[in-house]
């Protein structure tokens, strides 16, 4: 890595625990209902439109069949706006209805938080659909982790009691007074960078010189006149206007990163200027996507008492994101080695960025391009800056294998620290089993019956991935999609899958995904990839706070010091891992084997 990626990495992680330190001790007290009167005298009325109050508490079965009916409620919600978009207000482009299988795609992906996209944004969704249907969905999802998560912790840090917590005071509480205020700032901050923020219609404006296309020739009864082998005749044309999509971004941008939500007003994602206008908001949305993620681990130090235990959890994390972006950024800066034999000069200087800056923003450069790559996929994110597509093999498998370890490093809001708080339970089970001993994590006893629970939330992911992928690579309907036969096009289909199991979004878009086939088979894939893990976390959760807490013996194996951490990081990478490597071999590891040779 050059010494400038070094430094952005640098400055990156020092000012996310500046500004995460803080929105921790926030976030612990929300959990613990610590806030003013006049919050507490706004949140009643919606409390009693729910039925229940801020002082009641729920088993973990109760909890989980509410959020599982709150989620089941958006999708139906989401998935209408869409189909009635043509008649509902704020459709200046007059967007037609979303099909029937893009919309149940759609709905789920918004709702479980992946914002997987199989559609263009702007040619797609209504102004009407992109507020009212996805934005709010991308505060609900973002709440639902963050509120599982807390379930957890309570179930750590609780004594005997059986509950942990209330799911409708939780969302409440998490989006009022945690996603609306950061959201607001953010969508101010983006808005006076140039993120666009109105109503209007699309704009027709001049380009400064004439763009060329390509169009259907047509003949005298208005019909494309076709080749021999059936295929149109086109033509050249050329034009001096460009459309110029406008709409409400700023608002959405905004909860987009810190909801970890990523999914896009623009088909082009943060790599669009109206999205990502300049090198700060581009720095700024990478913050914005770890800074709940951070924050949450100082909250669990908190809640459980012990900031040590916050600090061996971010230490895992931090340690493998940055061994991930010392593997992704040279690999991108060493460029393509099938271009050397070529004469093509990839060496960096004053004229030139130098690598692979193929599918990359020149306003960013590979620096920052792949540390936004890391971060994303890190991240159950999904928001891009640059086409991972078009990355390196090696470099394309960072993001693959970071979404693959189940986005455990900093993770999505929520999912990453239980994700991660899953992997410590099993990290102190094989602890236990080498030691001769019966396992304590926070105090607590892992037993026979949170290591079943903990199987079957860890094994979630893999079982949709690698049979997702083994499904489309045999489907007819599935290779239909590939356009790219051969390693890369089984890397794609890897990594859609990867992508929809672990709630992530971001894609290899050389995979043509909006087809029935694959919006069916992803949005199964995202359902049960996002709450196929929430409800054995939450009966863990329920299981833990049952439990008395044990107090700290001479026999108690530290959580908190760097024998853990390693342990915890050890676990990560053997079991996350391991899962995928035949996979990853097929893909990623022979794609860039097939580069040398010509070297």
């Amino acid at each position: 890595m050059s010494s400038s990626a070094w430094g952005l990495l640098a400055l990156f992680l020092a000012l996310l625990l500046l500004a995460a330190w803080p929105l921790g001790l926030w976030l612990s007290r929300i959990s613990t209902g610590q806030l003013p009167s006049w919050m507490q005298r706004v949140e009643s009325p919606l409390y009693r439109l729910a039925g229940t109050s801020k002082d009641s508490a729920m088993n973990w079965s109760q909890y989980a069949l509410a959020l599982l009916a709150f989620n089941t409620l958006g999708v139906l919600v989401v998935y209408l706006l869409q189909r009635w978009q043509a008649w509902l207000p704020l459709n200046p482009s007059d967007m037609a209805a979303v099909s029937p299988d893009s919309a149940f795609n759609t709905a789920i992906s918004f709702v479980s938080n992946t914002n997987w996209q199989g559609y263009g944004g702007e040619s797609t969704m209504s102004y009407f659909t992109q507020m009212l249907a996805l934005a709010v969905q991308n505060f609900f999802s973002a709440a639902t982790g963050i509120a599982v998560a807390l379930a957890l912790i309570r179930g750590f840090a609780a004594k005997s009691t059986g509950v942990i917590g209330n799911f409708w005071v939780d969302i409440t509480r998490l989006t009022l007074w945690l996603l609306l205020p950061l959201s607001l700032v953010f969508a101010l901050f983006l808005a006076g960078q140039g993120v666009v923020q109105n109503f209007g219609a699309y704009q027709e404006v001049n380009t400064l010189e004439a763009t060329s296309y390509q169009t259907a020739k047509m003949g005298a009864d208005g019909q494309a006149l076709k080749d021999a082998q059936g295929n149109p005749v086109m033509e050249d044309q050329k034009t001096d206007k460009q459309t110029l999509a406008m709409g409400p971004v700023a608002s959405q941008e905004a909860i987009k990163m810190i909801g970890t939500n990523g999914g896009g007003f623009f088909n082009a994602n943060s790599a669009h200027p109206y999205e990502n206008p300049n090198a700060l908001t581009n720095f700024l949305q990478m913050l914005a996507i770890f800074l709940i993620p951070t924050a949450l681990c100082f909250a669990f130090g908190r809640e459980v008492g012990d900031l040590r235990q916050g600090w061996a959890v971010l230490a895992a994390m931090t340690l493998i994101f940055v061994v991930a972006v010392m593997a992704i950024t040279p690999a991108e800066q060493a460029g393509n080695p099938l271009l050397t034999p070529l004469g093509v000069d990839q060496t960096s200087s004053a004229l030139q960025s130098g690598g692979n800056m193929e599918g990359k923003e020149a306003r960013f450069g590979i620096n920052a391009s792949t540390l936004f790559a890391t971060i994303t996929t890190a991240a159950s994110c999904g928001a891009v800056n640059a086409m991972h597509d078009s990355f390196t093999p090696l470099g394309g498998m960072v993001p693959i294998v970071m979404m693959q370890l189940g986005e455990v490093v900093f993770g999505g809001v929520g999912s990453g620290l239980y994700g991660m708080l899953i992997f410590a339970i099993l990290a102190v089970f094989i602890a236990g089993l080498m030691i001769g001993r019966t396992p304590e994590y926070l105090g607590k006893k892992i037993e026979v019956h949170e290591m079943k629970l903990t199987s079957i939330a860890i094994l979630v992911t893999p079982i949709l991935v690698l049979a997702g992928t083994a499904i489309a690579v045999m489907a007819g309907a599935g290779q239909a999609g590939i356009a790219n036969p051969g390693a890369h096009g089984f890397s794609e289909i890897l990594y859609a899958l990867s992508s929809a199991a672990n709630n992530n979004g971001s894609a290899f878009a050389g995979l043509s995904a909006n087809t029935p086939f694959y919006n069916t088979l992803l949005g199964i894939v995202m359902w049960l990839g996002r709450f196929g893990v929430i409800v054995p976390v939450l009966a863990i959760a329920g299981a833990l706070a049952s439990k008395k807490r044990l107090p700290v013996t001479a026999g108690t194996m530290p959580t908190h010091g760097p024998l853990f951490v390693f342990l915890l990081i050890g676990t990560v990478l053997l079991v996350g891992l391991l899962n995928y490597v035949p996979a990853l071999a097929l893909g990623p590891v022979v794609e860039h084997l097939m580069l040398w040779p010509a070297a």
